[in-house]
């Protein structure tokens, strides 16, 4: 079976659902690295395999994993049920306002963790690659259809690489998965300068 490439959610129940820590590391996990057991997500998360095994079965109930038909009764792999989750944040839905709010709020967490760690590690980097990798920002006085416009052309330059996360073999040699974490936030009040 082919993974679908994207699960768009809509309904703020699966949402929040979502919005846990340990959900969206196993999902990421499960996405970057393939079906596995609850035991070796636990092993490659840090987590316990009882914890692991609930929370894969709170993301099947709410259809962001499955089982992987055909498995032994022994070995009982998981998988992402998509490549991506999407969701809309426009929603005027005060539940729906909350659902992506929590959702967004654990993910900067996650994010910010992940940042953490890789800092906590760095020096142990080669140098080409701690040249490579970093952080950064701009100030851009946009209008929100200008910024639409910015994110849909950030999304257009990392789409070229998306094929190798479905297929090794189009990995060239000495390639590592690399997370781009993109933030797009206001500042200020409307109208200030």
């Amino acid at each position: 079976m082919t993974t679908p490439h994207v699960l768009k959610v809509s309904d703020p129940r699966t949402l929040r659902a979502y919005a846990h820590p340990l959900r969206i590391r196993l999902i990421g996990l499960l996405r970057s690295e393939g079906p596995m057991t609850a035991t070796r997500a636990a092993a490659a998360l840090g987590d316990n395999v009882p914890n692991c095994s609930f929370h894969l079965r709170q993301l099947a109930k709410y259809g962001f994993a499955e089982r992987v038909p055909g498995a032994d009764a022994r070995e009982r792999p998981w998988r992402a049920t998509a490549r991506m989750t999407a969701w809309d944040d426009d929603s005027d839905d005060p539940a729906m306002r909350a659902a992506t709010d929590q959702l967004n709020s654990v993910l900067l967490g996650v994010f910010t963790q992940r940042a953490q760690d890789y800092l906590a590690s760095r020096g142990d980097e080669p140098t080409e690659w701690r040249a490579a990798a970093g952080f950064g920002d701009a100030l851009v006085h946009v209008t929100a259809a200008e910024l639409r416009e910015l994110v849909e052309q950030m999304e257009a330059l990392t789409a070229r690489f998306a094929d190798r996360g479905t297929d090794p073999a189009a990995r060239p040699a000495g390639s590592r998965p690399v997370q781009l974490i993109q933030l797009a936030i206001p500042r200020g009040p409307m109208g200030s300068r």
